[in-house]
């Protein structure tokens, strides 16, 4: 099927599907229901027409950044002005739609560790708390979302780790062994997985035979990270997943996407992947000093 063809049918599905939509909201029978089932549709019409927008403009500043038409050649194929294309063309980088293209949901998962009582009580208790090398590692990915123009929600991820992924612009931080929703998912990974054995938990490359093990068990201030875009559970898109073998391993993550982000996009855009980070880290403030990419980017199958 050629690109023209893909295009019809693509405009022929969401037609469709709009107007099955429209035909049920007409036939609610209760009016107070009707309005209020036509109220969050519209919310959620904006949302989607929002996120289109960028995605829009996105693909026509790479359509000029890589030359394939000028600017009055895609204002004839768009239907607007000359002028209309320099302007929407502009704007918010293209590398923001890696992670997102409305607001970014990240979700940090909550671990078990001792805390005192506030008031003062000697005897210290369980709680579920966030690690702080992860608050660290959400308030660089926030500076990076800001710089390319976007919002960013932080969203704790419960003991248990019960998290909903069926969303759009997720990025979730939490280690597997957190969430058996989360390692169940990167079974769906064929060349990166988490293991665990008596020396502790590690990363390994199935393509290679090679084991990651964290320099972090043996003193140093370093750590390895697995980094990838996952499927969502409902099938209908993707998630991006950070987890370092230890916490501040997934900061080590973020530092390096603060550098590559604009390349990374260029070769990955949506599509699914998985690849290695190794980090250090300053020993008394956690915060990243170097980062590097030691895998390829793996892709599954197909995708």
């Amino acid at each position: 099927m050629g690109n023209g063809e893909s295009l019809r049918s693509f405009r022929e599905q969401l037609d469709a599907a709009f107007d099955v939509t429209l035909s049920q909201l007409k036939e609610l029978s209760d009016p107070l229901e009707r309005a209020k089932a036509a109220h969050a549709l519209t919310g959620r019409v904006s949302d989607y027409g929002n996120e289109m927008q960028v995605i829009r403009n996105e693909a026509m500043n790479e359509t000029l950044r890589l030359g394939m038409l000028n600017s009055s050649q895609l204002a004839g194929e768009l239907g607007i002005s000359k002028g209309r294309v320099s302007q929407l063309a502009k704007g918010f980088p293209p590398e923001r739609l890696f992670l997102g293209s409305g607001k970014v949901i990240v979700a940090i998962a909550e671990k078990l560790e001792e805390r005192k009582l506030r008031d003062g009580h000697d005897k210290p208790v369980q709680g579920p708390v966030i690690a702080t090398e992860d608050v660290q590692t959400y308030e660089r990915l926030r500076e990076l979302a800001e710089e390319v123009g976007l919002e960013t929600v932080f969203e704790r991820i419960p003991l248990g780790g019960n998290v909903h992924l069926n969303r759009t612009n997720l990025v979730v931080i939490c280690g597997p062994r957190l969430s058996p929703l989360i390692e169940q998912i990167l079974e769906s990974d064929p060349h990166l997985r988490f293991g665990e054995d008596a020396k502790g938990w590690h990363l390994i490359d199935r393509t290679t035979g090679r084991v990651y093990r964290s320099p972090m068990d043996e003193g140093e201030s370093a750590d390895i990270a697995y980094f990838g875009r996952l499927p969502r559970p409902d099938g209908q898109g993707t998630f991006l997943y950070v987890a370092g073998i230890h916490a501040r391993g997934s900061g080590g993550v973020v530092h390096w996407l603060t550098n590559e982000l604009a390349a990374v996009h260029r070769e990955l855009k949506g599509r699914r992947f998985s690849t290695l980070i190794s980090s250090r880290f300053d020993a008394e403030t956690l915060e990243i000093v170097e980062s590097e990419r030691i895998t390829p980017f793996y892709r599954p199958e197909g995708a």
